[in-house]
């Protein structure tokens, strides 16, 4: 399928029980990797401040840095629908600057829809966004721009109140009319009736079986980010070993004076 994936194409998705595939990239390489091997979504996350820029949590991240790498994706991708984060304190402040950060995303970025965690709080931001022409992706469960609030990282949702509370933000935030939700290190069962429970596609991540899609951190599936390793990653590669090997053949034949040979010079 060559046709760009669309809010439509995901709705499709979930009706006929195809699973939805996402995961992220941060630069030009990667996405045109993930789109040329039919990847649903590409999610430019602000998990950037963390596997990219080296911070230890998310809250850094700023629009500018955001933008930045969004725009490398996007230029990429040519199926995927790309899906751009916002920020911590890009769309709490007042829905006048998240409407304006949003935009930006769209018309800068060149992505197709924006992400941005929360439930019921953020309804009127997510309601205004999508009146006006923006796709909004919601984020629910283990929110990282709330870590300090929520403690760390957490399983949420395991308390019956909790449980409820999601689930009311999930339906809550469909009304608003956010085209897809992310649950994130929640248990399996109350992502099952999450998904069960609204007509829009749930993508999981540490979320169980049941969520009509998936995403991870592109390198943690490659084994390339070894800082920790979540539970809920499954490492299809070990990339870090290879690149070792890799860059440590290379110092070695310089030094020794074995590279560049003949077949590599002019």
């Amino acid at each position: 399928m060559n046709k760009r994936v669309t809010v439509n194409t995901l709705m499709e998705m979930k009706q006929r029980a195809n699973k939805i595939t996402m995961l992220t990239a941060y630069d030009y390489i990667t996405s045109s990797l993930l789109d040329e091997l039919g990847i649903d979504v590409i999610l430019v996350g602000d998990s950037l401040g963390m596997v990219i820029l080296g911070h230890e949590t998310t809250l850094p991240v700023t629009m500018e840095e955001m933008l930045h790498h969004t725009k490398a994706v996007a230029r990429a991708a040519k199926r995927s629908m790309v899906v751009g984060d916002m920020p911590f304190m890009s769309y709490q402040i007042s829905v006048e600057e998240a409407l304006y950060n949003a935009g930006r995303f769209l018309k800068e970025a060149g992505v197709q829809a924006i992400k941005l965690e929360g439930g019921e709080e953020i309804c009127p931001v997510v309601f205004k966004m999508v009146k006006v022409g923006i796709p909004v992706m919601g984020h629910l469960g283990v929110t990282p721009q709330s870590v300090h609030q929520m403690g760390g990282y957490a399983v949420q949702g395991r308390e019956e109140q909790a449980a409820k509370k999601m689930i009311a933000d999930a339906k809550v935030l469909e009304e608003a009319g956010a085209f897809a939700i992310v649950l994130e290190k929640i248990p399996s069962e109350l992502a099952k009736k999450i998904t069960q429970t609204i007509r829009v596609p749930t993508i999981g991540i540490g979320a169980g079986p049941h969520c009509d899609g998936q995403v991870l951190v592109t390198q943690d599936l490659l084994g390339m980010f070894e800082k920790f390793i979540p539970q809920f990653v499954k490492q299809y590669a070990k990339l870090s070993n290879d690149i070792r090997s890799a860059i440590s053949s290379y110092i070695k034949e310089v030094k020794a004076g074995e590279f560049p040979g003949e077949e590599h010079s002019f």
